[in-house]
């Protein structure tokens, strides 16, 4: 039932859009120019989980899937994303195997894992309409990426991706860098051997990876490597790009001094 879901398991590649600024009209505009997968930023991003739920019924009445960055891997923080409909989530800074069964744990019911049960009153059942949500369909279709993005993760990566339950390891590659004090020095030696560690060890592993645009990588290149999810240009950068040309647009033509006689 999580459309995203089943397309990465068809092995599409699939390329995405981050939005940060929290705004329903930003994503249903995205979505409407394009970009028909979002993944709205709360750990970053402007908001709180209203907010990213009223992003994620725009985007989805447009036509797109949709993934939520939580801020954390606590309990509560995953058990109201859930609760509020997310359906495929990114959790951050997963540096070991325990962490990464505890975040499992928390998106699951008790058999699974320990979600605290109140399926008939949520938006996730849709308002209890979806009798057999807590029984079968929410393990089903939760759509799990635990973030590596240090070195401890890097060292930990075979058990991390060995947890059942984890459907993708997405690679952050700045706070990979910064973890070996390379911050926004991602193209350097050591934050690229660590990449092709990451991108080694999950090929034994068979664990699809994810990550954003950058470290030197553009789309070719990430399909290339066979990275299944990949995040590109974000709502706020995008704007900003946007702004400059224009503003270096006006400013060219007011050099240019044009007279009528």
């Amino acid at each position: 039932m999580n459309r995203l879901k089943k397309r990465l398991a068809a092995g599409e590649q699939v390329g995405a859009a981050w939005i940060e600024l929290g705004n329903p009209d930003v994503a249903e505009i995205m979505v409407r120019h394009g970009w028909d997968t979002l993944v709205i930023d709360g750990e970053h991003g402007v908001g709180d989980l209203n907010d990213w739920v009223a992003v994620a019924r725009a985007a989805e009445a447009a036509g797109a899937d949709v993934v939520l960055r939580v801020p954390d891997g606590a309990d509560t923080t995953l058990k109201r994303a859930l609760d509020r409909g997310f359906r495929s989530l990114i959790v951050p800074m997963v540096n070991t195997a325990a962490q990464a069964q505890d975040i499992v744990a928390s998106c699951r019911y008790p058999g699974l894992g320990r979600r605290g049960y109140a399926a008939p009153i949520l938006r996730a059942s849709d308002w209890g309409a979806r009798s057999g949500y807590a029984r079968r369909e929410a393990a089903d279709e939760l759509l799990l990426m635990l973030q590596c993005e240090h070195i401890d993760a890097v060292e930990n990566l075979p058990q991390i991706a060995a947890v059942p339950g984890v459907d993708l390891i997405f690679v952050g590659p700045n706070d990979l860098a910064g973890s070996i004090d390379h911050l926004e020095r991602m193209e350097e030696a050591a934050p690229q051997e660590l990449l092709k560690r990451i991108e080694a060890s999950a090929a034994t592993a068979g664990m699809p990876l994810a990550t954003i645009l950058g470290a030197g990588r553009g789309w070719s290149d990430l399909r290339a490597l066979g990275y299944r999810f990949m995040i590109g240009p974000n709502d706020i950068s995008l704007l900003i790009a946007g702004a400059r040309s224009s503003a270096a647009e006006r400013d060219d033509a007011a050099k240019v001094d044009v007279r009528v006689y």
